[in-house]
């Protein structure tokens, strides 16, 4: 029989969860004690209260984030978050929220930090004389559309640098706040500047809600591809994660919607679980989907070299072994049917430089 894994501490019996998709707080692993609930008979009930999303302001000293990862197509990113709201239960970022002394559960989706100066600070970055372009990636590790964007609106500002520099930006999201910059996002990409990752998991609605509690729906992120590719912008479908059991018989009709939908370029990655992420997934499983626990994780592990993890890279996006394979195998022979093309349009940096300003001496050519 499959069972939790038996570190996480149990529920918090005063808090009510309403669409989360982690159901406790583990420590993070840099923790030096983990702390469990005991009842000793004195303890005076409380009443039951909602757990809300708290969200609050961070000043950093720079907002593009460099890397120099073998595994990625890109060397700078802006995450305008830490943590988010969409709860997905196997999003490989939880473990990032450790770093901040929090819970890579429960506290990785409702205590967000935003960085509401992201826009002059990332004007100050591209002004700097030593600075050289290429395209920056928005959303690499947490979601710049998750539903607090509606109402702090980082992002339109964030654009309008990228636009008024002529600077070239990827986005990876699934939040339909992205449609509500649809028109900076066409400007962008009338220059070549610009392209877009949208992520679909399954097409499932009730799967999709279990998985991913405040993320939209299936049908929502076929209509934001659709909006989006006829605005202009390069649109790549995400079949990521693509999960054993759970939604990899839906990799081709993801495609084909996807593809129906305007969507150009396609990508995929097997479910991964770094860090804290594996037994949250695996509680999640024993909760949600218990007949299936133990084979999904078999499965997992048959991609991951018997591990729930394999984190080297080259291997981590891809997975080995036979049933990794053949899932490739599946997802090239469907893009070569569906008319997929290989690989997102080159983004053009040739024509950055700071906008004009008042007072500038206008050019002859």
């Amino acid at each position: 029989m499959f069972y939790p894994d038996p570190m996480l501490p149990p529920r918090n019996p005063d808090e009510r969860l309403k669409a989360r998709g982690a159901d406790t707080r583990p420590e993070g692993r840099f923790e030096p004690h983990r702390r469990i609930r005991e009842a000793d008979g004195w303890d005076i009930p409380e009443d039951e209260h909602l757990l809300r999303t708290e969200v609050v302001s961070e000043s950093p000293r720079s907002i593009i984030t460099r890397n120099t990862s073998p595994d990625i197509g890109f060397d700078r990113s802006i995450n305008p978050y830490r943590g988010c709201e969409h709860g997905c239960i196997y999003c490989y970022a939880r473990p990032s929220h450790a770093y901040l002394g929090l819970s890579p559960g429960l506290d990785f989706e409702t205590k967000i930090t935003a960085k509401p100066g992201a826009s002059k600070l990332l004007e100050r970055e591209l002004g700097r004389p030593s600075y050289r372009p290429a395209p920056i990636a928005l959303g690499t590790n947490t979601d710049p559309y998750q539903p607090i964007e509606a109402k702090l609106a980082i992002m339109p500002g964030i654009l309008l640098v990228l636009r008024d520099w002529n600077h070239p930006a990827t986005l990876v999201t699934r939040g339909q706040t992205v449609l509500r910059d649809l028109d900076l996002w066409a400007e962008l990409a009338a220059r070549d500047q610009a392209a877009v990752g949208i992520s679909v998991t399954t097409l499932d609605p009730a799967l999709a809600r279990a998985l991913e509690p405040r993320a939209p729906a299936p049908a929502t992120r076929l209509r934001m591809i659709r909006e989006l590719a006829r605005a202009g912008v390069p649109v790549r479908v995400m079949v990521a994660p693509v999960i054993p059991v759970l939604t990899e018989s839906e990799l081709e009709a993801i495609l084909t919607a996807a593809r129906e939908a305007g969507a150009t370029t396609a990508s995929m990655i097997p479910l991964r679980l770094p860090h804290e992420v594996a037994p949250l997934f695996r509680d999640w499983l024993d909760r949600h989907r218990p007949g299936m626990a133990a084979h999904v994780m078999n499965r997992v592990q048959a991609m991951r070299g018997g591990r729930d993890n394999d984190p080297r890279f080259g291997h981590r996006f891809r997975g080995e072994g036979i049933e990794a394979k053949l899932l490739h195998q599946r997802f090239r022979l469907a893009c070569r049917r569906l008319g997929y093309r290989e690989g997102m349009p080159a983004l053009d940096c040739s024509r950055f430089g700071p906008p004009p300003r008042a007072g500038d001496q206008l050019s002859l050519f």
